[in-house]
């Protein structure tokens, strides 16, 4: 197993461990999860730059990326659910959406056609990653006030997490539908040719 998969590997493992110090309390639990999802957050970058530097690229490889990106965002959304931090339909918009696109990849792959990544995707998966940083950052601060400031703040601190969460689940629908919309011939194109395969 090469390093880039290694670090791939490492953000999954991590996303549990940060699910974890979200149930803990106290000041050093909440620093070390903002921590690590940075590290985790780094690894998205770092497994696909050590992969090209050291010609590291693999099938399996190209696979897991993606894979340990939905795990980490998907993961930490349902702690946050969990938590009554985020609403549950919000994350239920983001795993359709999530689940949906890879399926039509997988049949547009299939079928030998190739669907890149789109602008609106990487748009949507950089809000998501700042709404979980924010999230974090939030629940650090909430942890390093005094029990009646930390009361007092609660308030604000839930209406900004659901603002920004709000904001996350517009361009998720957004970058959605456009998707389906910039690969609609392509996928009508798929469709023929396997209405083709079954007349033969």
């Amino acid at each position: 197993m090469n390093l880039a998969t290694q670090l791939t590997l490492l953000r999954i493992l991590l996303t549990f461990v940060i699910m974890g110090l979200l149930y803990v309390p106290g000041l050093f639990a909440k620093s070390l999860a903002l921590a690590l999802f940075l590290v985790a957050a780094a690894t998205d970058w770092l497994d696909g730059y050590v992969a090209r530097r050291l010609q590291h690229v693999s099938p399996f490889g190209i696979l897991l990326d993606p894979i340990a990106d939905k795990v980490l965002v998907i993961g930490l959304l349902a702690a946050f659910v969990q938590l009554g931090l985020i609403r549950a339909w919000m994350l239920l918009v983001i795993v359709l959406r999530e689940l949906l696109i890879t399926g039509v990849r997988l049949y547009a792959a299939s079928r030998e056609v190739v669907i890149p990544a789109a602008t609106e995707g990487k748009h949507k998966t950089v809000s998501q990653m700042v709404a979980i940083t924010l999230v974090l950052l939030l629940l650090l601060l909430h942890a390093a006030l005094p029990a009646p400031r930390a009361a007092v703040f609660a308030a604000p601190m839930h209406a900004l997490i659901l603002a920004c969460m709000w904001i996350t689940v517009g361009l998720t629908v957004i970058s959605g539908a456009s998707f389906f919309w910039s690969n609609r011939t392509v996928l009508a194109d798929a469709a023929t040719r396997q209405s083709d395969r079954h007349r033969r």
